[in-house]
């Protein structure tokens, strides 16, 4: 599929942590993003999606994904928290009650093409019985 949107991550790096290393976690799941260092925290920036997508089906955690993104929906996009220690490890795992002491990776999409609910079920399509459906065929 071929859409348009714009990936914004945000992470708070902590004293404790070394800033590379927090940013080697976001690149973990979002590889090739432009990390630049601001007060307190690292920002990134990317277009795609396509590696998070495949970790959310290579993790069979799509059905929790569908509910993540749609908590925080709205016309324009979405958004959710990724817990950072999971993402030292590449694995994808989301941010759910309070924040991590060390903070949590935000994420915040913005779809300009095609609509927010196509490009949900492009990166994280509904299931049944724990298999995929492909949206066209529904």
């Amino acid at each position: 599929m071929i859409y348009s949107a714009d990936v914004r991550i945000e992470v708070p790096v902590r004293d404790t942590e070394v800033t590379d290393r927090v940013g080697d976690a976001v690149e973990n799941l979002f590889p090739g993003v432009e990390l630049t260092h601001e007060p307190g925290k690292l920002v990134a920036e990317t277009h795609e999606l396509e590696r998070f997508s495949e970790r959310l089906h290579e993790q069979a955690i799509l059905d929790t994904a569908r509910r993540e993104f749609d908590k925080r929906r709205d016309d324009d996009g979405f958004s959710f928290a990724l817990k950072k220690q999971a993402a030292f490890k590449g694995v994808v795992n989301f941010s759910v009650g309070n924040p991590d002491e060390l903070g949590d990776i935000e994420v915040h999409v913005t779809v300009r093409d095609p609509s927010v609910e196509e490009l949900i079920d492009y990166i994280a399509p509904p299931t049944e019985d724990g298999r995929p459906i492909d949206p066209q065929n529904r």
